[in-house]
């Protein structure tokens, strides 16, 4: 990114994978993006349950800060397909969700999750190797306690880097459904993670036990009328969460008020309008994506056909509602036939909080300027794959059907 105060130029930086190879296989896929809380590691989740580090270069950081490369750091296999044999369900190995841990000492530490299991993963580097044990030899065997004529200090010889990534933690068997959500409390001790029915609280030390701190699962399913999409805690207040529903409903919870948060502290609800009222309006208000900003005082929620941003002193309506591709209304019987109305999207925050970011179909992701109020539409595609390539926006052709497979939404993330 480059540009003037307040403006953003993206241009393509760099390219991971063969981008050549037109048949990429499933488990190649990936499935989701994190930075770290610095933006110098990157972690990637694929289908095939494979979780790839990429750490920025530090020469490019100190020559072009606002470009940084990034090379890979690690990669290791987080999950393995499982199956589980009292419900006669195989569990897929996709990785669902990664979160980063604040980074307290020389290692880092992540959460990734697939449909089932969390892990808390370590990854750690080595650079150095002990030598000269005194009941050891050079070759490795073991000396004869006779001969030691004298007491040896061991020491530490330069070695090729090495970066090691490490399970530290398993939490399983306590969701019944897949996991959508999870999220890391600012205390760096505690985290929540979420499902269709449930919301659980976890500490980092300990995988045999959980609190429930939500449940809107009915006495009787038939009764079901909305589903939990995304959760998320508070960047600044560890007591304080919000998870968003099918419903198109976002509520905010305050654990100090009781264990079980079944009653929110603040509903955030957008009126109908009763003009744009059809038989999709129920399935394109469901919310698929919920952030707090970096200062906390806001938050931004995304359904299928816009992006909204919340005061959290106001529930009865947004402060700022964002077109994503309003074209589409007009084609919801379509999506609907195709099941493309029941895609997913993501969104993020820019760092200063100014500009919000979020995907559409057919390689395009839309930014929006909340102070500027303006909005750019680019495009991510192989055409603009040259260095320093300036992005122009671009505008979206509304006319034409377009096959399921040709709509692929990308989510690209600010750090």
């Amino acid at each position: 990114m480059a540009g003037n105060v307040g403006d953003i130029q993206w241009c393509f930086s760099q390219v991971k994978g063969a981008i050549e190879t037109e048949d990429v296989t499933e488990a190649d896929i990936i499935s989701c993006v994190e930075f770290n809380s610095t933006g110098d590691l990157l972690a990637t989740g694929d289908k095939g349950g494979r979780v790839v580090i990429f750490q920025r270069d530090k020469a490019g950081k100190i020559a072009i800060p606002s470009r940084g490369e990034y090379n890979v750091y690690s990669t290791f296999q987080s999950h393995e397909p499982e199956f589980d044999y009292l419900k006669s369900l195989e569990i897929e190995e996709k990785i669902n969700k990664i979160r980063w841990l604040k980074r307290t000492n020389p290692a880092n530490f992540l959460l990734s999750t697939n449909d089932k299991t969390i892990k808390l993963w370590k990854v750690t580097e080595r650079d150095k190797r002990p030598e000269g044990y005194n009941l050891k030899d050079e070759s490795g065997l073991m000396r004869d306690p006779t001969n030691v004529t004298s007491l040896r200090v061991p020491s530490f010889k330069p070695m090729e880097l090495m970066v090691e990534a490490s399970p530290r933690r398993i939490f399983a068997n306590a969701h019944t459904y897949h996991i959508n959500s999870i999220s890391v409390n600012s205390d760096q001790e505690t985290y929540l993670s979420a499902d269709d029915l449930r919301i659980n609280l976890w500490h980092l030390e300990v995988t045999d036990q959980s609190f429930n701190i939500v449940d809107i699962k009915p006495a009787n399913m038939e009764e079901l009328t909305e589903v939990i999409t995304a959760a998320e805690f508070h960047p600044h207040e560890c007591n304080l969460f919000v998870y968003s529903s099918s419903k198109g409903t976002i509520r905010l919870c305050d654990m100090r008020e009781q264990a079980l948060c079944d009653k929110h502290a603040k509903l955030f609800e957008e009126p109908e309008d009763p003009t744009n009222r059809s038989f999709f309006s129920e399935i394109i208000s469901s919310i698929s994506d919920v952030k707090f900003s970096h200062n906390g005082r806001y938050m931004v929620t995304r359904d299928y056909l816009s992006i909204k941003v919340w005061d959290l002193l106001m529930e009865t309506k947004p402060i700022e509602t964002y077109q994503v591709h309003e074209y589409l209304r007009s084609k919801l019987c379509s999506l609907y036939e195709n099941d493309c109305i029941f895609d997913k999207f993501e969104c993020s925050w820019s760092g200063d909080d100014r500009h919000i970011m979020t995907g559409s179909y057919n390689n395009f992701y839309r930014m929006f300027d909340r102070e500027a109020k303006r909005d750019t539409t680019l495009e991510a595609c192989r055409e603009n794959m040259k260095p320093r390539t300036i992005l122009k926006p671009r505008k979206v052709c509304t006319g034409g059907k377009r096959k399921k497979e040709e709509i692929n939404a990308i989510i690209i993330r600010l750090i």
